[in-house]
């Protein structure tokens, strides 16, 4: 039923667009479906209020039932607040916006919401994208798109518990969630500045089991990261309030859609002020976070300022000015608290680069002992590269397999979910997981680690430097085990050198029939 929903809003919403960008056009439909499900929320947390007013059995009843008093306590902002339900003016209330869809002015009505919306709820002060006056859509289209998403109901459960649990979010979220992914699929290379894979980011919440304490993404994009995790920890019984969230995104567009995504899952969040580069801006320079999730952009060469000289991020090299990979590695690495762990998504060739300092600087890291586990990921998992990626699992202080690094090959692990796309089943997943868990000696059911030819093997830091430091799994996981089918070697030999025989010799008559049959049709040969 969702994926239903899911498509038909999708096809409908894309048609909408006309000939507008869909990187300019994912944000005044996702901004819409935010003040949506803000609205009904609030909505719904009303009509929740005005029933406890009124029974008598309730702890909220308020021992009359006039309508006046009634509806001055419903004006409380407190109720709201402490079910973390944003306050919504009554301008900016989703049915007011939806009576006006077909006025001319309906963009500037938006913005006038929106507007309000941030005026009453500090935390969303400076986020909400107000742009919908100058959109450059066809007269009526944002009219239509409004009725759109005024099919899309968030408020049907009768309390905000059940609602929040069992319908709205959950709905909000994949229909959020769908929408990024198909943006990121429509722009193309752009997309995939902000939006990382769904299964790729369940990989690393599932390796790193981000359940407690500090969460920090250097490069958040929107969100992505953080919303997994906080499914991770409600799948496994923990309380959200256990983590705390810290970000930081560059784009300033970006930065506000990453906002607008963990508030609408009331997830409590430091971005920061403002959208800054991590470089040259950290916004949380003093944070050590105990588990650090980071997808950055692939070997970007512009991120160099001559500010960064010396910086004490640097701990293990200088990186290059060319290329910022090893920038990435180190300034997550220096996050981490000294019983952290960090996951970070780059791409292939930061495994074996010797360009410049790259060499050197992997190879401080790993006789530090800071690499843990190396993946290497199938191609077509990301909407806009096909350059192939790899997963790094950092340590700041290694506890166990102190010496070792754990190389997993998981090239050929991934399903094609259309003809230019891969993902990772869930079942995958939970595979590496519990590879990983297992060779930690961290598996929920006392499994031991083993070597698999062609998939995993744990390799001495002795070892790795025989090979130059390079850590491509490929090189130490080595092949697949062939099934021993008991036949000597020579007898199949012999066998496969007749049927070679047999087939060219066949090859052979068919060669001289049709040479024979173009000679009757007076054709030379």
């Amino acid at each position: 039923m969702i994926e239903d929903i899911k498509k038909t809003l999708w096809a409908t919403a894309d048609k909408l667009r006309a000939n507008m960008d869909a990187a300019e056009y994912k944000h005044i439909v996702l901004g819409l479906i935010f003040v949506k499900y803000i609205s009904d929320t609030f909505q719904t947390r009303r009509t929740e209020l005005t029933r406890k007013f009124t029974d008598s059995q309730d702890d909220y009843y308020l021992g009359d039932t006039d309508p006046e008093l009634i509806n001055a306590e419903l004006e409380d902002r407190d109720y709201y607040k402490e079910v973390n339900v944003f306050w919504v003016p009554e301008a900016a209330r989703w049915e007011s916006l939806r009576a006006q869809a077909k006025q001319a002015n309906i963009g500037k009505r938006i913005d006038d919401a929106l507007l309000l919306i941030e005026a009453e709820n500090p935390k969303l002060k400076g986020i909400l994208d107000k742009r919908y006056a100058r959109v450059q859509l066809p007269d009526g289209k944002l009219g239509e798109l409004v009725d759109l998403v005024s099919k899309i109901g968030f408020g049907e459960s009768c309390t905000i518990a059940e609602q929040t649990k069992n319908h709205a979010r959950d709905l909000l979220g994949q229909v959020y969630e769908y929408f990024l992914g198909q943006f990121a699929s429509a722009e193309g290379k752009r997309g995939g500045q902000f939006y990382t894979p769904a299964s790729i980011v369940k990989l690393l919440v599932a390796i790193l089991n981000p359940h407690h304490g500090q969460v920090y993404d250097a490069c958040c994009g929107s969100g992505g990261m953080f919303v997994q995790s906080e499914k991770f920890i409600e799948a496994h019984g923990g309380k959200l309030g256990d983590v705390s969230i810290y970000g930081q995104e560059a784009n300033p567009t970006t930065w506000r859609l990453a906002a607008m995504n963990l508030a609408i899952r009331g997830i409590d969040f430091n971005l920061g002020k403002e959208p800054a580069d991590s470089f040259v801006r950290d916004l949380h320079p003093d944070l050590r976070a105990d588990f650090v999730m980071a997808n950055p952009p692939f070997n970007i060469s512009d991120w160099w300022h001559g500010s960064l000289e010396g910086d004490p991020r640097w701990v293990y090299g200088t990186p290059p000015l060319g290329n910022a990979n090893y920038a990435w590695l180190q300034h997550l690495l220096y996050h981490l608290k000294p019983t952290g762990r960090a996951g970070i998504v780059l791409a292939n060739g930061s495994m074996s680069s010797s360009q410049n300092s790259e060499g050197q600087i992997r190879r401080a890291m790993i006789e530090a002992d800071k690499v843990e586990v190396m993946v290497a990921l199938p191609g077509q998992l990301f909407f806009n590269t096909q350059i192939p990626a790899c997963l790094w699992l950092l340590v700041k202080e290694k506890r166990v397999r102190k010496g070792e690094v754990l190389f997993i090959d998981a090239r050929k692990l991934g399903s094609m979910i259309s003809c230019v796309q891969c993902e990772f089943t869930d079942d995958i997943i939970e595979q590496i997981a519990s590879t990983v868990a297992a060779w930690r000696g961290e598996s929920a059911s006392g499994e031991d680690y083993a070597d698999i030819p062609g998939y995993c093997r744990s390799v001495t830091l002795a070892e790795i430097a025989e090979h130059g430091h390079v850590l491509t799994p490929g090189r130490y996981v080595g092949a697949e085990a062939v099934e021993d089918d008991d036949e000597a070697f020579a007898d199949k030999m012999q066998k496969l050198t007749e049927t070679l025989g047999e087939q060219m010799a066949k090859g052979a008559e068919l060669d001289q029939l049709i040479r024979s049959k173009l000679g009757g049709l007076g054709y030379e040969i």
